[in-house]
């Protein structure tokens, strides 16, 4: 019986290889078991703290009244604070939610940031409910969750489904339902806010910044030119759009885009910026003027330099990833391959760029919102852009050194340099009492 799956079997959990969770723990744990970590350190990164289920009722628009499920998962805060997003998805499940929380430990401690992992969501399909609903669900929601949440202890953020209006609304609730005098900095609660109540700038563009930010630092060692490469995208909401956007200020060629309303083509390349605005005011891709329709498979199969999936977990099956030509996959998406998609395209030579390292500029953005908040500042976009381009080339040099030193794939070296961090702090503050 390997490593992992005696651990799993230690905790009293059923291996599935179907599973999101136990694909993404299998994978942590190999890492660890490279580094020969301590036993103690597995069994705490295989199961999450805190597992956190609530339902709630909410009035709809009718008079009538629907009841939802929410999540948070608490992962780990050995580091600091739990953080993580929060979901709005008709497929949000627990151990969903537990897998991305199990991530965003990975990722905070890749960057080096000060707090834990946590994820959390609400069972829902947000295009489905009315801007009232949306409203009160999300207030119910915050209401229900009550003190499992605070700006020292776990803060959300925006993640698929949810935006700055809604991190508005959560923080809005917890204030009011906050002792007096908690009050004050009780905004600090979420991240992803508006600038006008104590957002940051750079925040809405951090993620794909971030992508932006690592493709610079690591194109050059596999003989790519960001400037000059053509890519395609999976998704085009926040994430999608912002790293296409960039991508056309350095004059990169986007050739293919998809999203849950089609696939669009052009050779010659499309305008990122005029699909972004196609896309606010149809709702998605499809019907855009500048490119061609196509099917998802000859989406897939458009040859690139550079593949960037953008939207959901689990998306780019061994089916899928047959069908792929090209050079690099940049995951800006959490999760965005299965494992065995990451293992064909391994065997064909596709360097893929992980997604804990690639999508790491939400979070740092977020720690720098949340330092702004504790700090009452509000930094310039210039200077935000500054730190967070220090943290990701940091966070990728780290990564690149390991994976030489362990002769490794980039995935396992981002994981080992996680883990040997986060055992570095286990070891020093020991485990109470």
């Amino acid at each position: 019986m390997s490593i992992t799956k005696s651990v799993f079997e230690e905790l009293d959990m059923s291996y599935d290889d179907d599973n999101i969770y136990f694909q993404i723990i299998s994978a942590v744990l190999d890492s660890a078991e490279r580094l020969d970590l301590p036993h103690r350190l597995k069994l705490m990164m295989a199961q999450p703290k805190n597992e956190i289920i609530v339902h709630f009722p909410v009035r709809m628009d009718d008079g009538s009244f629907s009841l939802f499920k929410g999540y948070r998962v608490q992962h780990n805060n050995v580091l600091g604070p739990y953080k993580g997003g929060i979901r709005y998805h008709e497929g949000v499940t627990l151990d969903h939610v537990k897998a991305l929380s199990a991530l965003m430990t990975m990722k905070t401690a890749l960057v080096r940031l000060p707090f834990g992992g946590a994820k959390g969501g609400v069972k829902v399909d947000p295009r489905g409910i009315s801007p009232d609903e949306l409203m009160r669900m999300t207030r119910r929601f915050i209401s229900a969750l009550g003190t499992n949440i605070g700006p020292d202890y776990d803060i959300p953020a925006p993640d698929v489904g949810t935006n700055a209006q809604i991190m508005a609304w959560m923080a809005d609730t917890y204030v009011n339902i906050s002792e007096p005098g908690k009050r004050l900095g009780g905004a600090g609660v979420v991240t992803g806010k508006p600038i006008e109540y104590g957002g940051s700038h750079g925040r809405e563009k951090a993620t794909g910044q971030g992508v932006v930010y690592v493709l610079e630092e690591l194109l050059p060692d596999l003989g790519i030119d960001i400037n000059r490469m053509s890519y395609s995208l999976i998704g085009f909401g926040n994430v999608g759009s912002w790293t296409g956007r960039l991508l056309h200020d350095h004059g990169a060629t986007l050739k293919a885009v998809m999203d849950h309303t089609g696939a669009v083509f052009n050779a010659k390349g499309i305008n990122a910026l005029s699909l972004n605005a196609h896309v606010a005011e149809q709702g998605g891709v499809a019907g855009f003027s500048g490119a061609e329709p196509i099917t998802e498979s000859e989406f897939y199969a458009v040859e690139v330099d550079v593949f960037i999936p953008a939207a959901l977990e689990q998306m780019v099956t061994e089916e899928k990833a047959r069908l792929l030509r090209c050079r690099v996959l940049a995951e800006a998406a959490n999760a965005p391959v299965t494992p065995s998609g990451e293992r064909y395209l391994v065997e064909q030579g596709v360097s893929i760029l992980p997604a804990i390292l690639c999508s790491a500029g939400g979070v740092t953005v977020s720690y720098f919102e949340w330092k702004q908040n504790r700090q009452a500042e509000l930094w310039d976009p210039e200077v935000v852009d500054q730190q967070l381009r220090k943290q990701m080339v940091a966070a990728a040099r780290r990564v690149n050194e390991t994976a030489r030193l362990l002769d490794c794939a980039l995935r396992t070296a981002a994981y080992c340099a996680a883990l040997d961090y986060i055992n570095k702090v286990y070891n020093l503050r020991g485990i109470f009492p």
